[in-house]
């Protein structure tokens, strides 16, 4: 790898790294999954980390992907656009991609917790589903 000093006006001195290698910012997310699902097994505090909001380098969110896997659940949702809620193969780690109606991601979610809150019914919803099957069974 080769580094540059590039000067900008002022003290102010930028290295540059030059090279094939990726930011190295896979290894520390990994870590803070990690510490995320000790915290979720201690105290049971979730986590999520946005993805799209991290400087990634081409082919790093790959890297992050691979290495979380595929588990047992997928679900997906069409509400306001296709939604995928992906459990990895780390219990309690999940990956959450929001997708646009050209199926381009929006948003892509790594949510460290039991259950995505996505996936939970919300109480609203809970209150008219018991008035439906009441009606039906009255």
């Amino acid at each position: 790898m080769t580094e540059a000093t590039i000067p900008v006006t002022g003290e102010i001195k930028f290295n540059i790294q030059f090279s094939n290698e990726l930011t190295q910012n896979v290894k520390p997310l990994l870590h803070e999954i990690k510490h995320a699902l000790d915290a979720l097994i201690e105290t049971g505090k979730t986590g999520i980390i946005d993805l799209r909001s991290i400087p990634l380098a081409s082919g790093e969110e790959d890297k992050i992907l691979n290495t979380l896997g595929q588990g047992e659940v997928l679900a997906q949702m069409n509400t306001l656009g296709l939604s995928e809620i992906v459990e990895t193969q780390y219990a309690g780690v999940w990956l959450v991609t929001h997708y646009n109606d050209e199926g381009n991601i929006i948003s892509r979610f790594i949510e460290i917790t039991a259950m995505p809150e996505i996936l939970c019914s919300q109480t609203e919803d809970i209150l008219s589903a018991y008035s439906r099957i009441t009606e039906i069974l009255d």
